[in-house]
């Protein structure tokens, strides 16, 4: 598992550990955290270092690999494409050939919402079109297009799943969200009900019901589960393909400033900033597909029982995994 130090990698190994499969981290730890490793061995590495993979699949007689390693703010993939492009799409060929090395069949990937770009209509289809509208979501799309070639050439079967807004915590409280700098909005949400720096809403003029972005937010065990189910899938039917993962329900900004207060008991502080280019004021899933075909169904759906998980992980590790 690349990427498995990190947010979503890491609940994905718990998830996994827990349905009786070895989990073997591969993190270079530049975002990712050891504490976060707890269901198996971490194999400190780049993903761009195809040897080093490769010897690691063999030492550990790996049979799958889950790719989560990527950069993730698109924010900064407008400003330094290179650095996307060279470690997103740079690395993932790397991991793919590795796996060509070595003679591993099944991947599952981690894709993006991002890869769609504007919806035309909503909510989004497997079958929307493609046309992302900066490189975290062209690198995506890259890899996504590269998956079926090595199908063909190589026999490796893909599930590239493609998230919407992940959020939330374990329930369990041994794992949460902790990146630096805190980008994603409930955790931004939380710190500024927590007396930090207060929160910027960009835009309150879209055509929404308050007049805030409309998203559809994930929970990040949900987001674990349904890698289980795509890992279970492929290898049971040898079959490839690309999934949503979403609820299907959409909340807007304020309906997480509304969560964030009733859960917390706290006023949120926030201020009204200008748009941010690029985006959309609608972006929610249809997970119908994976609902069909990997039987996966979000358990935590609403904005409260999300933050509530968030909540607990933050009011108890105020400082994230520096707290460990």
């Amino acid at each position: 598992m690349t990427g498995g130090a990190g947010y979503i990698g890491s609940h994905a190994a718990k998830a996994l550990a827990r349905a009786g499969y070895q989990v073997i981290v591969f993190d270079n730890l530049v975002a990712g955290h050891r504490a976060a490793v707890k269901w198996g061995p971490l194999v400190q590495g780049d993903i761009t270092d195809t040897k080093t993979i490769a010897g690691t699949i063999r030492q550990y007689d790996i049979f799958a690999v889950m790719h989560f390693a990527a950069y993730l703010d698109v924010g900064e993939s407008v400003r330094e494409p290179a650095k996307y492009y060279r470690n997103n799409v740079g690395g993932a060929l790397a991991v793919l050939e590795a796996m060509v090395a070595t003679g591993v069949k099944h991947l599952v990937f981690s894709s993006t919402c991002a890869t769609y770009g504007e919806p035309i209509e909503t909510p989004l289809t497997e079958a929307h079109p493609q046309q992302p509208i900066n490189s975290y979501g062209e690198t995506k799309l890259a890899v996504e297009r590269a998956l079926p070639h090595f199908e063909h050439a190589y026999g490796i079967h893909s599930v590239a799943l493609r998230y919407f807004n992940a959020s939330g915590a374990d329930p369990d409280g041994e794992l949460g969200e902790h990146h630096d700098p805190e980008i994603h909005l409930i955790p931004r949400t939380i710190e500024a009900a927590n007396g930090g720096r207060p929160l910027q809403v960009f835009g309150d003029d879209y055509p929404t019901p308050d007049g805030t972005c409309l998203r559809d937010y994930v929970h990040v065990s949900d987001l674990a589960d349904a890698h289980v189910k795509a890992l279970q899938a492929t290898v049971e039917t040898g079959r490839s393909g690309a999934y949503n993962l979403g609820t299907g329900h959409p909340h807007s900004v304020r309906d997480i400033i509304t969560a964030v207060e009733r859960v917390t008991g706290r006023t949120v502080p926030w201020t009204l900033a200008p748009r941010r280019p690029g985006d959309p004021a609608i972006l929610y899933a249809s997970p119908q597909k994976a609902h069909a075909e990997l039987h996966w169904s979000p358990q935590f759906v609403g904005a409260e029982p999300i933050v509530s998980t968030a909540w607990e992980w933050h009011r108890k590790h105020p400082h994230g995994y520096a707290d460990r």
